[in-house]
């Protein structure tokens, strides 16, 4: 029962995503619509109200906002307001979001913190392919709306090996990816891969980090960045998007409340600025390697 539709995925999509997806399931199953994002939206509440598995596809995520009305109001509502006795579960909207290196105002935007402000959603964002794969399998499975944030530049950048058979990453659980003594620190999407580089320098200044990788930005995986926490006393929370207001914030305030009595040091989120995305300048903008590392020797200069 599954049908994937969006603008430009009969052909493979801008990213090529979907190449011969049409030629393999047939054109009543993957196809074009018109240039909507409401209506991609709507659609797909449509669909998986009648059963069906929905996959829409937003091409680029700077352009979700025409849709908001449909997934506030109408996705994540719709299990809600009836009482249970019917909802959209089938639907995943897939959208690429995030920094690529000259998408400038409208093609790299992180919408997700918006998104994670609506209860009834799930809001995934993968770090690379293996992970993409089984976490998709688990969206499209699961009883509830899911939002799939895809980081583009991963498209062309990301390399992994990724296993021929079906496997499942469970959504609302965090990964550690690299287990650490001396700071927390965590992220999503494409960030992890300046927040490797960024552990791999404090390695060899003697600063053992422990890396998380959220996954599943809501619902998400408190317990595991609480655990991290308290062992570490320490933590350093990282993202593209803007730093007000940010999904880092949400992070923070619950581990000052939570951890109050375990920290060593402030809690340091390290963003994008407050300003629309650069184009001429975004190697400024983006947080990266360097000032994560900045970050994780203040924090252990702190706690001394």
């Amino acid at each position: 029962t599954a049908i994937l539709f969006g603008e430009d995925v009969a052909f493979g999509g801008v990213f090529r995503t979907s190449q011969n997806l049409r030629e393999e399931f047939g054109s009543q199953r993957v196809f074009n619509t018109p240039l909507s994002e409401n209506g991609i939206a709507g659609m797909a509440i449509g669909y998986a109200s009648v059963g069906g598995t929905a996959i829409g596809e937003i091409q680029f995520a700077d352009y979700i906002f025409p849709a908001i009305d449909q997934i506030v109001n109408e996705m994540a509502k719709f299990r809600y307001r009836s009482g249970n006795q019917w909802s959209c579960g089938g639907v995943t909207l897939r959208t690429p979001c995030g920094a690529v290196g000259h998408g400038g105002l409208y093609h790299s935007q992180s919408p997700e913190a918006y998104l994670c402000h609506t209860p009834g959603l799930v809001v995934v964002m993968p770090r690379g392919p293996r992970c993409a794969k089984g976490l998709l399998l688990s969206s499209l499975r699961c009883k509830d709306p899911v939002i799939f944030l895809e980081p583009k530049i991963l498209y062309r950048s990301a390399v992994e090996e990724v296993p021929d058979a079906d496997y499942e990453i469970p959504l609302g659980k965090a990964e550690i990816m690299q287990k650490g003594t001396d700071v927390t620190i965590v992220g999503w999407g494409a960030q992890l891969r300046r927040l490797q580089l960024a552990c791999d320098l404090a390695s060899k200044e003697g600063i053992s980090c422990e890396l998380i990788d959220l996954r599943t930005l809501l619902p998400w995986d408190s317990e595991t960045i609480i655990r991290s926490a308290k062992k570490t006393g320490k933590l350093i929370v990282s993202h593209e998007a803007p730093i007000t207001c940010g999904f880092g914030a949400e992070v923070a305030a619950t581990l000052q409340q939570e951890c109050f009595f375990h920290l060593e040091a402030p809690i340091q989120r390290v963003a994008g600025y407050d300003t629309p995305f650069p184009l001429v300048a975004e190697k400024y903008y983006l947080p990266d390697e360097t000032k994560n590392l900045d970050a994780i020797r203040k924090v252990m200069e702190l706690a001394k």
